[in-house]
Order: C-alpha cells, then sequence, then structure tokens
C-alpha cells in the first residue's frame, strides 16, 4: 500500500516513523544503561544488558518492516541455516554502502547474537544515535593518520589496544562482531587509487581482524564470510528510504577458525604473513562470489 504513494508523502513518512522508532527505543534505553551504571550490582547489571539487547533487537526489527513495507526490495539471501543464537561470531564484510549496515542487522537480527560494529569515535557525537551505541557497547575506535603517527609516534599502537580492550568485555557475552576488512566503502576512484586485484572489492586489512581473533581467542566459534552486492550500483542511505534500491543479494558462508589464525601481529612476522595471506585469499574467494551473485537472475517481488 505505501509503496504506491507519491514520493513527497513516502519518503517524509517514512523519515519521520524511523524517527519516531528512534525515539520510541532509544528512550527506553537510556533509563536502563542509567540502572545499569548506577547501580553496582553484577547481577543487575548483568539483567539490565539483557534488557538493553532486547530493546535494540525490537528496534532493529521494526526498522526492518518499515522498509518491507515502503520499498520493493528483491532479496536474495543465502547462507543462513544452521546460525545460533548462543553462539559468537567474527562477522567479515565487504563494504559497499552504509546500506550494508541495516541489510545485515535485517537478515542477521535474533539469528545470531546481537551485531556490534567498531565505529569512528566521532560517531560518538551523533544526536541520540552516539549514546545509543556506547550504552549498547558498541566499540568506538580513534584512528590515526600516518602524518599523526609520524609527529606523536607515542600513539602508534593505542588503536590496536582500544580493539583489544574492547574485545575482551566480549568475552563473557554471546556476540557476533563485525568487521570491514577493507576499511572504506567500495568506490571506483578508491579501487583505481589501490591498484585492487579484485574486481568488485578493495584491498582487505588483515591487521583488524588479527587483533580480533587473538583478543577473542577461544570465545570466538567460527567465523561468517559475508558478501554483500546491490546489482543496480552504489547506492546510499536516502536510496533506501527513497525506495531507489530494488535488489540486494547477500551470501553467507560459516567458516571454522582454524590453527594458526591468532597470534601476535605487531612482533611475529611469519604469522603477520600467513594471516595476511588468509585474508587476501579470502577477498578473492569473495570477489568470485560477488562475481556470481552479479550474474544471479533475482525475480521480482509481487506487485512489481
Amino acid at each position: 500500500m505505501f509503496t504506491s504513494l507519491p514520493g513527497f508523502i513516502r519518503i517524509p513518512l517514512a523519515m519521520l516513523l524511523l524517527t519516531i522508532n528512534i525515539v520510541l527505543h532509544v528512550l527506553p534505553l537510556f533509563a536502563f544503561t542509567l540502572v545499569k551504571l548506577v547501580l553496582p550490582i553484577r547481577a543487575i547489571r548483568l539483567a539490565c544488558s539483557r534488557v538493553l539487547i532486547v530493546i535494540a533487537e525490537s528496534w532493529i526489527a521494526v526498522n526492518s518492516t518499515l522498509f518491507d513495507v515502503f520499498t520493493r526490495i528483491r532479496w536474495q539471501v543465502d547462507g543462513l541455516d544452521g546460525l545460533r543464537r548462543d553462539g559468537n561470531y567474527l562477522v567479515l564484510c565487504n563494504h559497499q554502502s552504509w546500506v550494508d549496515i541495516p541489510v545485515l542487522q535485517k537478515i542477521f537480527n535474533r539469528r545470531i547474537p546481537f551485531l556490534r560494529f567498531f565505529l569512528k569515535s566521532q560517531l560518538i557525537w551523533v544526536p541520540l544515535l552516539g549514546p545509543a551505541w556506547w550504552a549498547l557497547d558498541f566499540p568506538f575506535m580513534k584512528r590515526y593518520s600516518r602524518e599523526t603517527l609520524l609527529r606523536h609516534p607515542e600513539l602508534q599502537g593505542k588503536d590496536r589496544e582500544a580493539t583489544r580492550l574492547a574485545c575482551e568485555k566480549f568475552r563473557h557475552m554471546p556476540v557476533s562482531v563485525m568487521n570491514f576488512a577493507e576499511g572504506t566503502r567500495f568506490t571506483p576512484a578508491k579501487h583505481d587509487a589501490q591498484s585492487s586485484p579484485y574486481r568488485y572489492l578493495l584491498r582487505p586489512k588483515a591487521g583488524g581482524v588479527a587483533f580480533v581473533l587473538d583478543a577473542m581467542g577461544d570465545a570466538l566459534h567460527a567465523i561468517l564470510d559475508v558478501t554483500i552486492v546491490y546489482p543496480e550500483g552504489p547506492c546510499t542511505m536516502m536510496d533506501l528510504i527513497a525506495g531507489r534500491v530494488h535488489d540486494i543479494r547477500v551470501h553467507v558462508r560459516e567458516l571454522p577458525i582454524e590453527a594458526g589464525l591468532t597470534g601476535n601481529y605487531d612482533e611475529d612476522a611469519a604469522f603477520r604473513g600467513r594471516i595476511k595471506f588468509w585474508v587476501n585469499t579470502l577477498w578473492s574467494e569473495k570477489d568470485a562470489q560477488a562475481a556470481r551473485l552479479h550474474t544471479t537472475a533475482n525475480p521480482a517481488p509481487k506487485g512489481d
């Protein structure tokens, strides 16, 4: 019904309902976060943490429903069978667009433990959302440019230590840690500047993957290799809200954590070479999977 509304009505209405959904979920989220901070009793804090996850999963579920109601997206998703809500996963995904995040949240919500992303430290200042991400234990990372590190060598390794501390927190709860190994969204300009050997992907960075695997250790039980493709081309969050995204294809593959994938990335040159080779091999396989997704026919949804 809503997909047939004129754009000048449908888009503001969708944005209004998404905003209302944020407010309705963020307010109780903050209330339970306050209780968690004020009462230093372990049992109460654990109970509050569980309630916070329930609120966050409800928030995601309503967002996903709104996208279903206001858009006509042809979904092609495979590889979700056998996933566990009580498992601990490292989720590795290519990064095409900010739309990747609601896509991942939709397909994994209540199938695996609540997804947590590494976020840039500046995002904590986003109204409502920044404090909400903080309340839900999203790790905020402060990245330093090469120029900054040359001027302030004492900052070397600070971002990696923050990764380690963030992951230590997750050793005692079911968690899915999300990592965009490319470190940035794909654009043709970035692809050319990197001389990327892949057709659809940027070069991956093995360091972040290695640090999560090392920090989480045996707390992780599997890796989820996720490939996202938008056959119509690059898209934005506004494209999604406006209903201009019509085709989304996702492939999920569960991989074991092989022996030899944990070690000291900074100090062990042999391990560094091994994890780089593993990540690059994974990305070659992912690029081939992206090519297959681009060429796969996807039937139109009902009503198209």
